[in-house]
């Protein structure tokens, strides 16, 4: 029980971030981010995380939030229980004032009518209004074509940052890792093999709690290692949320029909997703709560989310230091070489895995909003052991340089000068002729260096000098309405301002 009265949340974490989101729930470590110990209960703790947190005793009942990693794993999925997520998002968030929060217009388990603005492949896209979301024809009821209006559920969440759509199906479906259940069913099954699936549809007739009527049960695997009466939980809490579904869509039909012309809408958000986009710092800061309970290399985190080829590469180091007893901060002689201010073994990480000199790379240009931009591919002209970076890319439209006022033509060179971990970085543009068409400063959370990209969340505020000399900041009120939206933590906020202060003096 909290100091207020609450149960503690209850909270399934996995992925890349699993260990270290368990010690800073858990209140393990000492530092400004931890939660309050009795705030959260972590539950359903993968094996490994068991093992670390040896002597801790963890549940098995039903999670009210799963934190899960975004697919390209630089930040987590927190799902769940609308209010049991606004409590968890805040931990997170502050981490580090680099991290940003995102709420999901199509969470996991909404149902929305929605209209098929197109077909492609094996599937159509579906207009849900905020979103679009990817409907494959194997997962419909029926034939699908422009126009239709159709009753669907996000089965699969997708993070706005991402280049994927969330995936929809016609079915309706509730639940979690232990149970689901299936809306027009009936009677119990199990996704296991036979014997296992006769042990479970056993079980599920001793249990006290049932599922309403309409819906079907369905056990998942982990149904396997859990008690009778984490059973008896999980399929409870599917119920109650089974039956706020059928009231949302009460009169409802579950496929086709409706007005074709009329805007989608949604109609049953019985879970809430909130997209917690870590930045380099809250990379760092998460690998000082992971090694508070096992070894943890300097940019665990950060190299955990560039490459699998990378991520290997970390469990490879930290078993073998572990296994000679080097300690947590113990490094070899040839990390030790070059690392930065974090210790970051930049040198090696880049020289492994890339970026090399002569290869190209995307710049990921993220928005506090979630969206992430494409600013096109660029060359590695130049790469030190320190973390500089200089990029070069030929431009081929025509127009005019924001903010400089200079024009722009196909032909032109843009030259970008990035360091890992800096707050800003410089872009140079010129004419084919070498004619100096001014300088872009953008103020943006920390560089990272990742082999296939240059990644960084732009903080709106920005500093240009233009071919004559003049120097001005640009954008601060985009900062402030950004602030204002809830986009941009007041933190985070001061901290580009006081970036660009500097950056406005030094040109």
């Amino acid at each position: 029980m909290t100091a207020d009265g609450r149960e503690p949340v209850r909270v399934r974490c996995r992925g890349i971030y699993a260990t270290a989101l368990t010690a800073l729930l858990s209140g393990v470590v000492d530092s400004s981010a931890k939660a309050e110990a009795d705030e959260f209960a972590i539950t359903q703790p993968s094996e490994p995380v068991r093992r670390r947190f040896d002597g801790s005793e963890f549940a098995d009942t039903p999670p009210a939030v799963r934190v899960e990693d975004a697919a390209d794993r630089t930040g987590v999925a927190v799902t769940g229980e609308p209010e049991a997520v606004a409590r968890v998002t805040p931990a997170l968030s502050g981490v580090a004032a680099d991290t940003l929060v995102v709420r999901d217009a199509a969470p996991r388990e909404a149902v929305f009518e929605a209209t098929v603005d197109r077909t492609v492949g094996g599937g159509a896209v579906l207009d849900l209004g905020q979103r679009e979301a990817y409907l494959p024809f194997d997962r419909a009821d029926g034939y699908v074509e422009a126009g239709d209006r159709l009753c669907v559920q996000v089965h699969e969440t997708a993070a706005p940052w991402s280049d994927r759509r969330p995936e929809a199906g016609t079915a309706v479906r509730v639940g979690g890792s232990v149970v689901e259940l299936v809306r027009g069913e009936s009677g119990a099954s199990a996704a296991t093999p036979s014997d296992d699936e006769r042990e479970l549809l056993r079980t599920t007739e001793l249990l006290s709690a049932t599922a309403p009527d309409g819906w079907g049960i369905e056990w998942q695997y982990p149904a396997l290692d859990v008690g009778v009466s984490a059973m008896d939980a999980a399929l409870s809490a599917a119920s109650e949320r089974a039956e706020a579904t059928d009231a949302a869509l009460s009169g409802r039909a579950t496929a086709g029909g409706g007005d074709s012309d009329a805007d989608p809408e949604r109609l049953a958000v019985p879970r809430e997703t909130r997209w917690v986009w870590f930045g380099r710092e809250a990379r760092f800061a998460l690998d000082e709560h992971r090694r508070s309970v096992t070894e943890t290399m300097a940019g665990h985190h950060r190299l955990k989310a560039s490459t699998e080829r990378a991520s290997d590469a970390v469990d490879f180091v930290e078993a073998v230091r572990g296994s000679v007893g080097l300690g947590a901060t113990g490094t070899t002689d040839a990390i030790e070489e070059d690392t930065d201010d974090l210790g970051f073994p930049f040198a090696a990480a880049a020289g492994q895995f890339g970026p090399h000199e002569g290869e190209t790379v995307r710049i990921a240009h993220g928005k506090p909003d979630g969206r992430l931009l494409d600013l096109g591919r660029a060359t590695v002209t130049e790469r030190d052991p320190e973390g500089r970076v200089v990029l070069e890319r030929e431009l081929s439209s025509s127009g005019e340089y924001d903010a400089l006022g200079t024009p722009r033509r196909p032909g032109d060179v843009a030259v970008t000068r990035v360091r890992e971990g800096r707050w800003w970085y410089p872009t140079a543009y010129r004419g084919a002729d070498g004619e100096r068409k001014g300088t872009y400063v953008n103020v943006c959370t920390p560089v990272e260096v990742f082999p296939e990209a240059v990644r960084y969340v732009d903080l709106h505020v920005d500093v240009v000098r233009r071919p004559d000399g003049e120097v001005r900041r640009v954008d601060d009120d985009d900062l402030a309405a950004a602030v204002e939206r809830g986009d941009v933590s007041e933190r985070l906020a001061e901290r580009a301002r006081s970036v660009a202060r500097t950056v406005e003096r030094a040109l």
